[in-house]
């Protein structure tokens, strides 16, 4: 998440990650010298790359969501993220919906903020997200201490927001 009011910061060096192939369908993917997580289509021994973006993607978020709360001083005391995707039956079978629903929890945590939250980290910080196509719907929900909210559409990354995929 960047501070809109500060400078600009210097650019990041180039994400550097090596995927290698551990046997059958499995792949150990990380920076060089770093922790590895282990991909495995069959979900042995850990989720496929599929599952693995779908993680990213609700990690990105979740991050944003921490920060968000922690500025407004109200740190939380749970966090989870579920996420359902839907994929197309064409091949490839990428993905056409995704669902996020966040579970949020801590005293002195209200709906008005954490429900901006999460849609300040959705729409306008996670880089994952903003990665993704433009096609893809995103929907969120928000529950606050046990109490659901009303599923939210998250708008398309705003890189694509007057693209002819955005607009339809």
């Amino acid at each position: 998440m960047t501070n809109p009011t500060s400078p600009t910061p210097a650019p990041k060096p180039p994400n550097h990650v090596r995927v290698s192939w551990a046997g059958g369908r499995r792949f150990d993917a990380a920076r060089p010298g770093g922790v590895a997580i282990r991909m495995d289509t069959t979900g042995e021994t850990g989720p496929g790359p599929v599952d693995t973006l779908l993680g990213a993607l609700a990690a990105c978020t979740a991050v944003d969501v921490v920060e968000i709360m922690e500025k407004r001083r109200t740190p939380l005391a749970e966090l989870a993220v579920d996420v359902i995707a839907h994929r197309v039956q064409s091949i490839p079978r990428r993905l056409d919906r995704v669902r996020l629903a966040y579970t949020l929890g801590g005293e002195g945590v209200e709906r008005v903020h954490a429900e901006r939250a999460v849609e300040l980290a959705v729409a306008k910080y996670c880089s994952v997200r903003d990665s993704l196509a433009p096609d893809i719907v995103i929907e969120y929900e928000v529950t606050v201490n046990g109490a659901p909210g009303a599923v939210q559409m998250a708008p398309p990354p705003a890189r694509f927001a007057n693209t002819p995929a955005a607009l339809a």
